[in-house]
């Protein structure tokens, strides 16, 4: 099935924990229209360390929106806490953690989460797969106070700072 110009891109990465996760991922947005951009790893490794390809993803999730793409991001591995981490370090990341529904929903609605972090041993395939559909499909609320806290992120984001 072709992407859909209409929804956002997804770009996608894992340690070897979420591997599974991540392919079966790949295959279930892609046939739901998404492009979905895999910055890996490409094989098993045990012993991968996963930093540079989250790093990787979050990155070119902040050069798609940059150039006016709408873009998000997915971030697997054994718990995503790592990878959540790994995530956040580039400049303009989001990433929200997710471990139910309603954390799926709230880091696009509330914080304009632009990734989601997953852990691959905490969640069933299907149970994983709705809490990535919920925070894809979730919009930012663009409520003033949520602009106001994440423009006071941003804020000490690029200078280190903190307003108010």
């Amino acid at each position: 099935m072709p992407s859909n110009p209409s929804l956002p891109r997804v770009h996608i990465a894992t340690d070897h924990a979420g591997m599974e996760l991540s392919a079966h991922l790949v295959r279930h947005l892609a046939s739901r229209g998404y492009e979905v951009v895999d910055h890996g790893p490409k094989e098993y490794d045990p012993l991968d360390d996963y930093p540079a390809f989250c790093i990787n993803a979050a990155t070119a999730v902040v050069t798609d929106q940059a150039a006016g793409r709408p873009a998000l991001g997915i971030v697997l591995g054994g718990s995503g806490n790592g990878e959540q981490i790994a995530a956040n370090k580039v400049g303009g990341i989001r990433a929200a953690l997710a471990w139910n529904l309603s954390t799926a929903k709230l880091a696009r609605q509330h914080n304009d989460a632009n990734v989601v972090a997953i852990g691959g041993r905490q969640h069933t395939l299907d149970d994983a797969t709705t809490l990535i559909d919920a925070f894809l499909q979730e919009p930012f609320s663009e409520d003033e106070r949520h602009l106001r806290r994440i423009a006071k992120i941003a804020q000490y984001e690029t200078t280190g700072t903190v307003p108010g």
